[in-house]
Formats: structure tokens, sequence, C-alpha cells
């Protein structure tokens, strides 16, 4: 991961600007650099993943423009090759050197031509204008607020822009550019241009063929690359067919509980199964709690679901990070809004499935995508995301949704059934979805719960009250999540949608509690 900040005016002083910028200096610890352009400040804090000296440190300039990205564009180096030809001549090996020359060439019409996980801002000198981008799902972070003058700040996360900006700060929209005030969508997964009607094998066989390909482009890296592994479906594919392309020993690693870890068990019989060089990380209770205040001030989220979910994924991430040389970490999400989560089993119809995957991939960037960002991140790596290919999620989101509803007897069915065979063991291939959040241990969820209850009392109520303003927490345990998220940010519960909760309109899904362990088909889940 990088980090970029941009100030398009200069009422913020320069030195509180530094103070802001580095607040995030743990998403590129390797380089970094605050300059003024001729009307506002451009930072970047660079974690050098590809191009590996200090020739691809940025801002990048090329004649009057200036860029600074946080992203992997895949594909880059034939986009290169086509630049070279035209004669532009490159000073670094980092992918993201061919921005300046794209929109030189393309406009703002360049970012549809990017198949790249990014955030990013172009100062374009001759018009004294900034553009700022995001890719189509939002893998990578970027907020925007005002500031005092009215000029429009951007920063990876929102920790950069408090206290030098005024009023709410919010997600940039994912696959949006912004220029001259307005935000203009170029590219939406989530929109189906034409719905695929074919079988299932030939669904099947495609789903394979592109997930595989979106696996092999993110596996292209010059900084060591490691795999985060549950045991789950997920996970569990990415690392065998990660395996099966480099052909040779993976670094995996895996978290659960001291407790009562129900991951553990099966991330090693993959890990066995593929051969991988594998690594068990345990937590403590106390670990969960002594880190929660932490975990959500990186995360700057109130939600239930995230928080919990964040607790495993930052220990192991700080693990690695402390005892490895790993700087890249592949995983599996985004595979649950494309193929459906446990309560997306009570979906009334083919057509309420679609609407609820659309709803989950556009808010993505909010969740689960957040997770993986920061707890990766603020342990000064980089998340890969194979399931967030552009290619395999415009597909599987155009795949006719009744093919995609659970009528097998097994949910993510296509998924399952698409990579039969060699690639994993039939009962991880086939094994119960469980939340990761309960997976690393029930215990954990439990502990948190605990914890809230002791620290509350009757009248909880009444102290949730002060944040009805947006998403007034309605448990203890959220209560104390918002209590901290309120600490650091202040007013800003509206950067999050709301609280990740299956669809209450659905019967069967009506539950205060967001764990699918509240839901009656949770089942084997939890074995």
């Amino acid at each position: 991961m990088c980090s970029i900040f941009c100030l398009t005016g200069k009422s913020v002083p320069l030195a509180e600007a530094e103070k802001a910028f580095y607040a995030t200096v743990s998403r590129g610890p390797d380089m970094s650099d605050l300059c003024e352009t001729e009307t506002g400040i451009v930072g970047f804090h660079r974690l050098a993943i590809m191009g590996l000296n200090a020739a691809g440190m940025q801002p990048f300039s090329y004649k009057n423009n200036l860029c600074i990205c946080n992203g992997e564009l895949y594909g880059f180096r034939v986009i290169k090759r086509e630049l070279e030809e035209r004669g532009y001549v490159f000073q670094s090996d980092s992918d993201c050197e061919i921005l300046l020359p794209m929109y030189e060439l393309y406009g703002v019409d360049m970012f549809r031509r990017l198949d790249a996980e990014f955030a990013c801002v172009i100062y374009d000198g001759e018009k004294k204008e900034y553009i700022a981008a995001r890719d189509p799902i939002g893998i990578r972070p970027l907020y925007y607020a005002y500031m005092k003058d009215g000029k429009i700040a951007f920063a990876s996360e929102p920790k950069n822009l408090v206290g030098i900006t005024e009023g709410k700060i919010l997600p940039f929209p994912p696959g949006h550019y912004y220029r001259n005030g307005k935000f203009v969508c170029y590219r939406d997964v989530t929109q189906v241009k034409e719905v695929v009607n074919d079988d299932l094998e030939t669904v099947c066989a495609n789903i394979r063929e592109k997930l595989i390909a979106g696996i092999e482009k993110r596996l292209d890296a010059d900084a060591p690359l490691g795999f985060l592994l549950s045991g789950g479906l997920d996970s569990s594919l990415v690392c065998a067919v990660s395996a099966k392309l480099l052909k040779k020993p993976i670094r995996t690693f895996a978290v659960g509980m001291k407790k009562d870890a129900i991951d553990l068990k099966y991330a090693k019989e993959v890990a066995d199964y593929l051969g991988s060089d594998h690594t068990e990380i345990y937590m403590t209770r106390e670990e969960v709690l002594e880190s929660l205040e932490f975990v959500i001030r990186s995360l700057a989220t109130f939600d239930i679901t995230t928080i919990r979910a964040s607790m495993g994924m930052y220990l192991i991430c700080k693990k690695i990070h402390e005892t490895t040389n790993v700087r890249v970490l592949m995983t599996g999400e985004i595979s649950d809004e494309l193929f459906g989560y446990k309560y997306t089993d009570f979906a009334p119809s083919a057509a309420a499935f679609q609407a609820e995957s659309e709803k989950r991939v556009r808010e993505l960037h909010m969740y689960d995508v957040l997770r993986a960002d920061r707890c990766i991140s603020v342990n000064s790596m980089e998340a890969r995301v194979p399931f967030g290919d552009l290619d395999f999620a415009e597909y599987v989101m155009s795949v006719n949704p009744e093919l995609k509803l659970n009528r097998y007897g097994k949910g993510k069915y296509l998924l399952r059934h698409a990579f039969e065979g060699d690639y994993l063991p039939y009962d991880i291939l086939y094994r119960e979805k469980a939340a990761f959040s309960d997976a690393v241990g029930h215990s954990m969820v439990d502990d948190l719960k605990e914890y809230a209850e002791e620290k509350y009392g009757d009248d909880w109520t009444e102290i949730a009250e002060k944040y009805s303003y947006h998403a007034k927490p309605f448990t203890k345990e959220s209560l104390l999540y918002r209590e901290i998220f309120e600490k650091y940010y202040p007013g800003q519960a509206e950067m999050i949608a709301d609280f990740w909760m299956p669809n209450k309109d659905w019967e069967g899904c009506n539950v205060n509690d967001p764990s699918a362990r509240v839901l009656s088909n949770y089942g084997e889940s939890g074995k």
C-alpha cells in the first residue's frame, strides 16, 4: 500500500498539512515526499512493490503535470511498450509511471482503460486543475472533504483530513473521477449490460478461467508475497490456484483463538495438501481487547461486523510484519458479495438476490474491502484481492441470478463446482461457510460482547441517543465501538452507510446481530 494526500488550496499552513500527511506513514514507510504545487499541496508515502529503487518514488511529473497514485495497474507492461513506441522515455520500473502519458493521450477517458486497483490525483499544470479517481470497486481507499476556503482535499484515509477540513469527510465514490467540482461515473461493475444465460457447465468453466487469470496477474510483484489462509473456500482457492501457477511452495498464514479456533485445523489441511510453508498464529482475549481501540481508529468505522472480523486480521498481519519480510498479501475478500452469504439462502427470488449482490458490491469499500486495506496497510503491507478482478466480477454479476440462487443444497455452488478436481480436498471445497470473525473462535466475539456488557449499565440506551444523527447504536457492543469511533472521528459517522446486517426484509433474516451464527441455516459452519 501507499498513501496519497492532496490539498487543492493553500489555506492550511504547511506545518499543519505535514502533520496530517504523516498520520498514514505506515501505509508507505519506504519513502515520503510532501511538495507544493502552484495552487496546493501533494504528498506521497511509498511502499515499494513494483520497481523497488528510488526512481519509482512519486509524485511523477511529465511536462507541467504531476501524479500521485496508490495502486497496482495490471498489464501495465503492455501499455508501457505502446507508450515507448510513441516516444515516451520512462524513468522507473513503477507501474504508476504510465498514468501521466496516458492522461496526455486520453484525458479522463484513461480511467476506463485501466485494469487496476487504484486511487490517484493528477495535477494538470497547464489548466491549474486537479483530477482525482478511484477504481470501480474501491479496493484502494480515497476520501475527500472541503477546507475553510471551500477547496477540496483528498487523502487515502480519514485520519489525514480530521482537523484540517470542515464538515463531512466522505468516501470517494468507486468507479468515479472528480473534475471541475463534479464526480463522474466512468465504470459501474454492478450494471449488467447483458445477462449471461449460458448453461451451468459453461458458466462454471468461465468462472474458473477468469478467476485463474485474476489470480495470475496479482502474483506479479517485485516484493515478497504471502497468503492469508483461513481454510474457508475463498482463501483456499486463491492459495491453491497460486501454488499451481507459481509451481513452488507458497507461504501461508492462519490465525485463531488459543481457546477454540475453528479455522486453524482447516487451514492446516489445505496447507498440507498444497505443501505450503505454513505459519499458525494464535491470539488471546487480552490481545483482542488491548488492540480494540487501535483497530477502530485504524479502520475509521463503527460497524460491528467489520470490527469483529478485523481483530483476527489485524493481529495476524501484525505478526507477519514483525517476523517476516512479506510485503504483499493475497486475500479472499469479495467472493461472498458475488456468490452469496449464508443469509442470501433466504432470498425470496432471483431478482432479490441480484439486487442484494449489487448493493453489497457497491458498498464493499465501506466494509470488507475497508477491513482488508486497513488491517494490512497499518502493518506496512499491500493487499491483493483476486475476487475483485474487474473482468471476473463483471462476469459473475452478469450471470443469470437464477443460477446463483442456492438450489443445490450448498451456497456458492457455482464457485465450488468450477474448481472440482485436484485444486483442493473435497471436504474443503464443499466446507460450509463460516464467517471469519466466528471461525477464528466463537469465544472472540463472545469476549467482545462480554466486555461491552461490563462497560455499560442499564442507561446505555440514553448514551446511544447522543449518536442518533446517523446509525444509532442498538446494542452495548455497537455503542462501545461507536464511542471509540467518535473519539477519533467526531461527527463523521456518515462515512459508513449503516451497520452491515442481513436483509431484514427477508423472512428468516430479521435478526439483531450480524453474525451468521444467529441464522437458522448456520448448521455445520461452526464445527
